[in-house]
């Protein structure tokens, strides 16, 4: 019998593929469940990932684990599959340190709609959340480390966040909320936005600032801070903090060399979990509301907003502000959402996708689709940019209130707060140096003050030109651009879309040319937000 070359050749890499698979070491259980001190050293790990990223030691999701900031990677075999999106980091490094450490690991292997009404059709983006309905377990059936990681990254997505993380029973949730202290959120920690997006806490500081890391498209790794940017959703979308729901082998065997067979894995009861709670969904007031958009935050006898909630909750002691730190680590946040719009645009320019016409319509929902626009566009990104720069103005407005009305939590010791904070700002973006490679080849020096000035032109439009994608007003930067007539139209129209900061998965945006003439319903704003803090403070010195 003869065979072509081609099929030969498969049956070459097939045998090669199973060399290199059988290469890698088993998956093995040797401790029947997750203790205190087994989570502990996951946090640990964590943050260990996490301060190389802050660091710039690392910047993919496979430097990071292949660095000396992974006390693991010594042992790991060469060509172990280290690629990650956000959805898949949390699950990734997970899984990871339960191999490491002989953990059962079990992962929703599938997940529903638990009302299919207004589903339209995206599971990552259900408006009453989903619901587990099937489970993987990585136990004795499975022996090959490298291809259980792989799987648990294949099942799972970030529709797996999309709940409340209650049910403990059969088919449980991965995740549980949780209360929202120190003891709650630490670092290996979830945080999950409901727009999409999911990171996982590697620091909490002593004045209740969360910080995370999260993983991209491109495998690129960066970290930020918690902020306004991740909104409050309904409790049954699972927006917030979260952690792993610990595990168990019940009704196991063990071989004599202690490996662990035949368990089923089973998730920690509610009972058992110290730091479960609903108040992130419905408050902390002694009548929760029905509605979840009636919660109140009481501290102190005092009603505050979520955000100033967590804060002072996560804060040691009593929470003190210094406003000049403050400022410094809001634009230092600002800075790391700039250096990653970087690797996202320089990826969709790489891809030539800007050479192409645009299309007759823009997806059904900007926001939420797939194919080249979720690959290449960048509106969810643009928006928590927007939503940043915005609260940069709201947190600078509001601490200089509270220090005129001697608010004791204000700590500064200075005598101009306003000339003080502009210094500060003006110091701190000039520091954030960001580029870009313009159509001719030449490099675009911009920093974080420039990028506010052009904040509502920053295109996220990947059938744009690198400088529209940037912004760029000026004739002389635009020199360069070579997009035509009808691309520059779509600029102009899009420009409703850009003004909005707000993420709309429910709305209709598949809207043509002809038809994008203005705001519509849930798509789009007449006039864009105010985000002038160099106006603002220069007017109040």
């Amino acid at each position: 019998m003869k065979y072509s070359l081609k099929y030969l050749c498969l049956l070459f890499i097939i045998f090669l593929t199973a060399i290199a698979e059988a290469q890698f070491p088993d998956w093995k259980i040797t401790k029947p469940s997750w203790s205190y001190q087994d989570e502990s050293n996951f946090g640990e790990f964590v943050a260990r990932i996490g301060y190389a990223v802050e660091k710039r030691s690392c910047g993919k999701v496979s430097s990071c684990l292949r660095s000396s900031a992974n006390p693991y990677s010594y042992s790991d075999p060469s060509g172990l599959d280290f690629f990650a999106d956000c959805a898949d980091l949390p699950y990734l490094l997970r899984s990871y340190f339960a191999w490491k450490n002989g953990l059962p690991m079990s992962v929703q292997s599938g997940v529903a709609p638990r009302n299919v009404a207004g589903n339209g059709g995206d599971i990552r983006y259900t408006p009453f959340g989903n619901r587990v309905t099937g489970r993987y377990d990585a136990n004795f059936i499975y022996s090959n480390a490298n291809s259980v990681l792989r799987t648990i990254l294949n099942v799972t997505s970030s529709a797996s966040y999309r709940m409340m993380g209650i049910e403990d029973q059969g088919l449980f949730s991965d995740y549980y909320p949780v209360r929202i202290d120190r003891e709650g959120i630490h670092s290996g920690t979830v945080l999950y936005d409901p727009n999409g997006h999911v990171t996982i806490i590697y620091k909490v500081t002593d004045d209740g600032r969360a910080f995370y890391i999260d993983a991209h498209p491109d495998n690129s790794i960066t970290s930020g801070m918690f902020s306004r940017k991740f909104v409050r959703s309904n409790p049954y979308q699972g927006a917030g903090f979260k952690n792993f729901r610990p595990l168990a082998v019940s009704g196991e065997w063990s071989d004599n060399d202690g490996n662990l067979y035949y368990g089923k894995i089973v998730g920690a009861k509610n009972n058992q979990l110290s730091s479960l709670s609903l108040e992130q969904f419905y408050g902390n007031a002694a009548n929760p509301p029905a509605n979840w958009e009636n919660s109140q935050f009481i501290f102190e006898g005092k009603i505050v907003s979520y955000y100033e909630y967590v804060r002072v909750k996560l804060a040691k002691g009593h929470l003190k502000i210094d406003p000049i730190l403050d400022m410094k680590e809001n634009v230092h946040d600002i800075c790391s959402g700039l250096q990653d719009r970087i690797a996202a645009v320089k990826a969709a320019v790489d891809s030539g996708i800007q050479n192409n016409e645009h299309p007759y319509r823009l997806p059904y929902n900007i926001y939420g689709t797939d194919g080249d626009w979720e690959n290449y566009a960048s509106p969810s990104r643009d928006a928590r940019l927007k939503i940043s720069y915005m609260e940069l103005l709201s947190e600078s407005q509001d601490i200089i209130k509270r220090y005129n009305d001697n608010d004791p939590a204000i700590i500064y010791t200075g005598t101009n707060l306003p000339a003080d904070l502009l210094k500060t700002y003006q110091t701190e973006s000039k520091s954030c140096q960001i580029s870009y490679v313009n159509s001719d080849g030449r490099k675009v020096n911009l920093n974080l003050e420039d990028v506010r000035k052009r904040l509502f032109d920053l295109s996220f439009d990947p059938y744009h030109c690198v400088e529209l994608r940037w912004g760029a007003k000026s004739p002389q930067e635009l020199a360069s651009c070579s997009d035509n007539e009808n691309k520059l139209s779509w600029f102009r129209q899009e420009r409703w879309l850009r003004y909005q900061y707000e993420r709309r998965y429910d709305a209709r945006m598949d809207y043509s040319l002809a038809e994008l003439n203005g705001p519509k319903p849930g798509a789009g704003i007449a006039q864009p937000p105010n985000v002038d803090i160099v106006g603002y403070l220069s007017s109040q010195k």
